[in-house]
């Protein structure tokens, strides 16, 4: 079963890097990266599930603050720059 989602994740991915190469603004390109990183630590944390360790976990937790911050980083970008 876990698989079956780590596939679906993979799938879901592809189409937010899909999305960010191709996205017609800027502001679809950091939401796309933002999907991106969220479907990244759900993998992250799949992958922990899995394999029982632990230590995964806390890969996860950084990796999402990274993405916050950077989803973050980029909004502020584009308020700033006005579209």
């Amino acid at each position: 079963m876990i698989t079956i989602a780590l596939v679906l994740l993979a799938v879901g991915g592809s189409c937010f890097v899909g999305r960010a190469i191709a996205g017609p603004s800027l502001a679809d390109r950091v939401v796309a990266i933002d999907g991106l990183v969220v479907t990244i630590v759900a993998a992250i944390l799949l992958t922990s599930v899995r394999s029982g360790n632990t230590r995964y976990l806390d890969v996860g937790l950084v990796v999402a603050f990274i993405g916050f911050v950077g989803t973050a980083a980029g909004a502020r970008f584009i308020e700033r720059r006005g579209g």
